[in-house]
């Protein structure tokens, strides 16, 4: 694997197609229904994933690997979760996407964490604030995320 490639990703969002992509980034990551955290006093969303490394996977380095990361939406007014099991703190949850639904007022609007199965969190937001940092472990994974069945059903 080139120096490149272990280069942590660090990203942040100030609007759309930044979200965007972020989101293509964290596209199949995991994460554990006890690792968010909503800090209404700060005004923060936070949560650690394990995120798939999309990049490497298509540039063909060589193996999959997975890099344990933190994202962070600033600027939150409010967090509501929907088919989300909030009371098993050990549940997993696979992020599909990351989406932008603008409110009436400009810059605001609502960032949704979209999950396999149809769960969904969603945070009201003033405008978006969201950064993304890898912590620095990674680790192979014998497998790619395949999204062929679900293509099929459309």
């Amino acid at each position: 694997m080139d120096e490149v490639a272990r280069q942590p990703l660090k990203l942040t969002a100030f609007d759309t197609e930044d979200l965007a992509i972020l989101s293509a980034h964290m596209q199949d990551a995991t994460l554990l229904v006890g690792d968010i955290s909503y800090l209404p006093r700060q005004r923060k969303l936070a949560f650690l994933a394990n995120r798939f490394d999309w990049q490497g996977a298509v540039a063909g380095d060589g193996g999959y690997r997975r890099h344990r990361c933190g994202l962070q939406v600033n600027r939150v007014f409010e967090v509501k979760y929907a088919h989300v099991r909030r009371d098993n703190p050990e549940a997993v949850l696979s992020l599909l996407a990351i989406l932008f639904h603008p409110g009436p007022e400009a810059p605001g609007g609502v960032i949704e964490f979209a999950f396999s199965g149809g769960g969904a969190l969603r945070a009201n937001v003033e405008c978006i604030e969201v950064a993304l940092d890898d912590l620095g472990l990674s680790w192979e994974t014998p497998r790619k995320p395949d999204h062929a069945d679900a293509a099929s059903k459309d």
